[in-house]
């Protein structure tokens, strides 16, 4: 088929590349011009795996890169909007993009189309296309509205498209259902996993690709459940990970009984600073919102958020209290990216905690496999910051080492050189990288998340304890006014 892909962003150079791959001629539209210019060149303008490799293998034959969406609509049968939905201030998604591109579609349609949005968006976002595009000129018989949410994740997004867990196609008229079920069918029917040059997937994986078929309506909704649901599982082990090291259980341990459960499994049961980048933080809000306008209050979603934002400052106080002071300190700092495998700083807890810890009085040494330049351009007001050229480098002569992205980079250093890099033999893990008594092995202290705090032998260790409510008022040697 000829398809048109409105938007070179994430989801829309996933698309783009994916239909290619599986053997569709797209054409891939966005009005940054200085953006075009470098995609017809073969950069890539996002850290994402195979995705510099596809481009190359097909812009000279399948894939094309333009800003002329008129001409892309009367070319193609089916068109695909991947614009951005950011939040309005309010919480709601702005959808104004998506009605841009709408209305452009609209003046130029002249035959048949299938017009799909790919966005997220908000429930009856098909309607509002199809109200605009009826608005602005276009022949009711001329075009129908599918909905077809992505579920991919940065760092693996090329894969997920190509083996994908479900193709969910939501749609009220069948000719236009099955006219994108063609568009997925080397998918769904298998014949590109038979294709000895494919993309490699996981071995498990199926052979062919599930199909869900909905109303538009439904399809729109699940895209908003499925972010809120997965954040809410972070927010939920985050809980008991706190809870674990108040009573000095291993949130590791508890993660894996919970997690072998068939009915919850255990993906995104992983302790760590919180969730991050451009799909949960703005979707949990954007489906309150949708809650709210539906009548319902839909709290649980707060409490998410709430949860999310308190693990930041629950880091904050574990690398104040090991540190005692933060002024004055030099520390390492590995990641700025919300996690391993992508350049996206967008909504990334680690950028909160590194602008905290530069307040505090902290000179900073950052190191990113995939987002220093992101990492520059947004902290380039924060003092005291500098950026290394390892995560040895940021390493050397400081007084800890802080870990904030889970780069599998950084699960493979070598301790014992890091041991001998840093003045405190000190790492502060927001990501749960290490076995702690690995890493004492090394000489290093170990502080990580939902977990005991692990020392070496002879290791200066302030040790207090606080008095709970209704236990003796006698005091321990040591102890007393311990704060």
């Amino acid at each position: 088929m000829q398809i048109a892909v409105v938007g070179s962003g994430y989801v829309g150079l996933v698309a783009a590349v994916g239909f290619c791959e599986i053997g569709h001629s797209v054409t891939c539209i966005d009005n940054d011009l200085t953006k075009l210019e470098r995609l017809k060149n073969g950069v890539t303008p996002i850290h994402e795996k195979f995705i510099p490799e596809l481009i190359q293998k097909h812009r000279s034959d399948r894939l094309r890169f333009s800003d002329d969406l008129p001409a892309a609509t009367k070319d193609s049968s089916v068109i695909f909007i991947a614009v951005g939905t950011p939040e309005n201030g309010n919480g709601e998604a702005d959808i104004s993009y998506v009605e841009a591109v709408a209305r452009e579609i609209a003046g130029a349609i002249s035959t048949y189309k299938v017009i799909v949005e790919k966005s997220t968006v908000p429930v009856y976002t098909s309607k509002w296309i199809r109200r605009a595009m009826l608005l602005n000129g276009a022949p009711q018989e001329f075009f129908d509205v599918v909905s077809n949410p992505e579920f991919l994740k940065e760092g693996t997004a090329v894969v997920d498209f190509l083996y994908p867990d479900r193709i969910v196609i939501g749609g009220d008229n069948p000719a236009a259902v099955d006219m994108v079920r063609r568009v997925y069918g080397p998918l769904t029917g298998g014949s590109y996993y038979r294709n000895p040059s494919c993309i490699p997937g996981p071995d498990s994986y199926a052979g062919k690709a599930r199909l869900i078929l909905t109303s538009t309506i439904s399809a729109e909704l699940i895209k908003y459940a499925s972010n809120a649901f997965l954040a809410t599982k972070i927010s939920f082990i985050n809980a008991v990970a706190s809870i674990c090291e108040a009573v000095g259980a291993d949130i590791g341990e508890v993660a894996e009984g919970i997690g072998s459960d068939s009915r919850i499994g255990a993906q995104f049961l992983k302790p760590g600073i919180g969730y991050g980048g451009s799909c949960f933080p703005k979707d949990l809000k954007a489906f309150r919102s949708v809650a709210n306008e539906a009548g319902y209050d839909f709290s649980l979603l707060g409490q998410v958020s709430r949860i999310n934002d308190d693990m930041r400052l629950r880091f904050l106080n574990k690398v104040r209290k090991a540190l005692w002071t933060l002024k004055g300190k030099k520390l390492g700092v590995l990641g700025v990216a919300f996690k391993g495998g992508t350049d996206d700083v967008r909504e990334s807890s680690a950028i909160p905690i590194i602008r905290s810890l530069c307040y505090g009085g902290c000179a900073v040494t950052i190191y990113d496999p995939g987002a220093m330049e992101h990492g520059r351009e947004v902290l380039k007001d924060c003092p005291g910051v500098e950026f290394a050229e390892s995560a040895y480098g940021a390493a050397e002569g400081k007084d800890a080492l802080v870990i904030l992205t889970d780069w599998e980079e950084f699960a493979g250093l070598d301790l014992g050189v890091i041991s001998g890099a840093l003045r405190y033999h000190l790492i502060i893990d927001g990501r749960n990288l290490f076995d702690p008594g690995e890493v004492t092995k090394h000489g290093l202290g170990y502080i990580s998340m939902g977990r005991a705090d692990a020392f070496p032998d002879k290791y200066p260790v302030f040790e207090c304890s606080l008095l709970r409510k209704g236990e003796r008022d006698s005091r321990e040697e040591g102890t007393a006014g311990c704060e």
